[in-house]
């Protein structure tokens, strides 16, 4: 976007623990933000659950907030990136929900997916069978629901909100989503037979595909009829948003879990054992990814479990205050484990425990724990990148960031705004309505905010990877 002022986008990043709302300008700066919170549910162990309408009533909210001192004239459009995976059912005819939506963690499914075919599944989609993925959830909805209505709705939570955004008038998701539900293939880019077929579910109760960057409907939002023009999953969006545009180029996400992504171009190769290729935000572009379920969870874990930080910010601080973590580690497989293992019967494990073992220790090894995960999905992607990106939360660990750097051996570049999910959604959605002109535009618009430098002797770093693969061995099922 040329020139500062003037139109501005609404990004809307709908995520797993809450809803941000950006408003974006044409520098692609933030000029004003909102969060609402969204409750979790954990019913039993292994399931993780939201209540659609608290979705949608928090991204209100936040729009709300967001849009508050913000003329609607000066508004073009809005952008839409999304939790993704986490699957809703709903009544077309009514537009209540089912059910409660079965979150992206959840694990209930994890006996259907042993059953499945798994190379028929890889081939077509790219995935591997697990229950992180939407099939099986919707599967297990309409299974158990209180009666199915004869227009039922299965959507991914964009397809949700676009629906409730345009009072019903649009019914759509678009590739990154609908590559994240073991239903689409990346060969035709579209919802395959066979597989809609092997999971018992009608073509006509799933949405229309339309493309990341375009316009999908009208909201009625902020006094006035806006574009949704940009959607894409959040991990796709902050590829995007961090400028990720050629082949080779990588980010990683820092949040709830770690998401590592790396543009394949128009590849069709398949990915490496133990990673995942999904559909890019880019037209007919892949990625390759590493999804790692728990990352910041596991500091909320210590915080909320055990009791023994007072919040996130305090493991910077502790970390730093002890020279190693004096031998223990930290396996947090606390849903099991994704990338590169696929695991989904790993338990969460900590080893090498002393009389000598303090809180400090075990907030290191958490923390050494989310950067050993991450070298373990660019170690599976082939050759490193020349630099990794970086964002989301525990981005602004700097001491987190520079042991990334130390491990990997390439700089680790975080970017100057943390809410990249949010900022590639409005990127898609401004490229879309002409307000940038290219993908060159919003690489130059990208700003580093710190840049870390490896620092660390390959073979400490060699030592260091081994000894945490060791201990992973023994978290495995």
């Amino acid at each position: 976007m040329p020139g500062g002022g003037g139109a501005v986008i609404l990004a809307i990043d709908q995520g797993t623990t809450g809803t941000t709302c950006l408003v974006v300008d044409r520098d692609l700066r933030v000029a004003a933000r909102s969060y609402e919170e969204l409750p979790q549910r954990y019913p039993r162990p292994g399931w993780v659950e939201h209540d659609p309408e608290a979705i949608w009533a928090g991204v209100e909210r936040a729009a709300a907030g967001a849009l508050a001192g913000v003329r609607a004239a000066d508004v073009r459009g809005i952008g839409l990136t999304n939790q993704r995976e986490t699957a809703v059912a709903w009544d077309r005819a009514t537009g209540r929900p089912l059910a409660p939506a079965i979150v992206w963690q959840d694990r209930r499914t994890a006996d259907a997916c042993a059953a499945l075919p798994a190379e028929f599944i890889r081939a077509r989609t790219g995935l591997v069978p697990d229950p992180y993925f939407s099939a099986t959830k919707w599967r297990w909805l309409l299974d158990h629901a209180d009666g199915v209505p004869e227009r039922v709705a299965l959507g991914t939570v964009d397809a949700w909100l676009l629906w409730r955004l345009t009072a019903g008038e649009t019914f759509a998701t678009e590739p990154t989503n609908a590559s994240r539900t073991m239903l689409y293939s990346l060969a035709t880019a579209g919802w395959d037979d066979e597989l809609l077929a092997l999971f018992g579910l009608a073509r006509e109760a799933l949405p229309a595909i339309v493309p990341s960057c375009g316009v999908a409907g009208e909201a009625a939002l902020a006094g006035a009829r806006l574009p949704v023009a940009g959607i894409a999953g959040d991990q796709q969006a902050a590829l995007f948003g961090q400028a990720c545009f050629a082949p080779g180029d990588a980010k990683v996400t820092y949040g709830t879990g770690s998401f590592v992504l790396v543009n394949q171009g128009t590849d069709p190769a398949p990915a490496p054992h133990g990673l995942l290729k999904t559909a890019a935000a880019q037209p007919g572009t892949f990625a390759l990814e590493g999804s790692v379920f728990v990352a910041g969870a596991a500091l909320q874990w210590l915080r909320d479990g055990l009791g023994i930080l007072a919040d996130a910010a305090e493991s910077e601080r502790l970390a730093a205050s002890v020279e190693s973590t004096d031998g223990v580690h930290f396996v947090p497989a606390l849903t099991g484990l994704g990338s590169p293992q696929w695991d989904p019967g790993a338990r969460g494990l900590i080893t090498g425990l002393t009389r000598g073992t303090t809180r400090a220790h075990l907030v290191r090894a958490a923390l050494e724990a989310i950067a050993f995960q991450v070298c373990d999905v660019l170690d599976a992607a082939g050759p490193p990148p020349p630099v990794l990106r970086a964002d989301g939360g525990a981005a602004a660990n700097g001491w987190l960031m520079q042991l990334q750097a130390d491990l990997l051996g390439v700089p680790v570049e975080v970017s100057e705004e943390r809410e990249m999910t949010a900022l590639g959604a409005a990127a898609l959605a401004g490229l879309a309505l002409g307000e940038w002109n290219s993908a060159d535009a919003l690489a130059a618009a990208w700003r580093c905010g710190a840049r870390y430098e490896p620092a660390m002797s390959r073979d400490e770093a060699a030592e260091r990877i081994a000894g945490w693969r060791a201990a992973v061995s023994r978290a495995r099922s």
